[in-house]
């Protein structure tokens, strides 16, 4: 199955696939959109930088909240380099997205991730005119956490961060999955939430866990609230992990 996954040709057809079904979904919803006019400015022309971060067991409709007309900035979706990860970059040139590839290596592994070019690569779109998508929690978790790559980002490139989410009435929740993964179903109502934006951290990065707490607890409440408003049980966060309290505690204490 692993090697049948990895074939290009089999990510390529479930992709488009899966795509196609995401695109389904999100015409036949009845959505309920929130602060939609916090994004607008950033669909026209020269809109500005922008970081637009969805939690990793969202991913399937954030197409839902870009724009993809004629003249809008081109949007980017930051994806793993994994075997999962190459079905999902085809999932989202469906919908309408390009990708970049990269992601952290794995603890104890040497094998390279495209981590840091994926960083410039992002930078470097973004500088250009473009905007970039993430999922602060991914591509393993803890769930609904946010890890330091996209503040990281936010200080390289000056963008601000702007917490996106959605929810739907018809869905199926995957439990067992680290993130608790939702798979939306056609012909239910939903909620389409733009949150508020999080300033990128001071050159010298000294408020950088600010601006991740910051990023994180607003990501939560419009993940809460779009919930309410789908009629739906709130996913919660998950506990976060240990190492991840020694590096914001870490980060917290580098002089400035």
């Amino acid at each position: 199955m692993k090697s049948l996954l990895g074939n290009p040709v089999i990510q390529f057809i479930l992709g488009s696939l899966i795509g196609g079904y995401m695109l389904l979904v999100g015409v036949t919803t009845r959505w309920t959109r929130v602060n939609q006019a916090v994004m607008e400015p950033f669909w026209r022309p020269n809109g500005g930088k922008l970081i637009g971060c969805i939690w990793h067991g969202r991913f399937p409709l954030i197409h839902k909240m870009w724009s993809f007309k004629r003249g809008v900035p081109k949007a980017k979706m930051l994806i793993s380099n994994s075997r999962e990860g190459g079905i999902v970059a085809h999932t989202s040139r469906t919908v309408g997205a390009e990708v970049v590839r990269g992601s952290e290596a794995k603890k104890g592994s040497s094998k390279p991730k495209r981590g840091v070019e994926a960083m410039r690569d992002m930078a470097r779109h973004i500088e250009g005119g473009g905007v970039m998508a993430m999922t602060p929690d991914g591509p393993r978790g803890p769930r609904m956490r946010v890890k330091r790559g996209p503040v990281v980002l936010a200080k390289i490139a000056g963008a601000p961060l702007l917490p996106i989410t959605w929810a739907t009435s018809n869905r199926i929740v995957f439990e067992k999955s680290w993130d608790q993964f939702v798979s939306p179903l056609p012909f239910g109502k939903g909620a389409l939430i733009w949150g508020n934006p999080i300033a990128p951290p001071a050159p010298d990065a000294s408020d950088a866990e600010a601006v991740r707490l910051a990023l994180e607890v607003e990501m939560n409440r419009i993940a809460a609230e779009a919930a309410r408003i789908a009629g739906v049980p709130r996913i919660e966060p998950a506990p976060p992990r240990a190492e991840a309290l020694m590096e914001a505690a870490e980060t917290a204490a580098q002089p400035t």
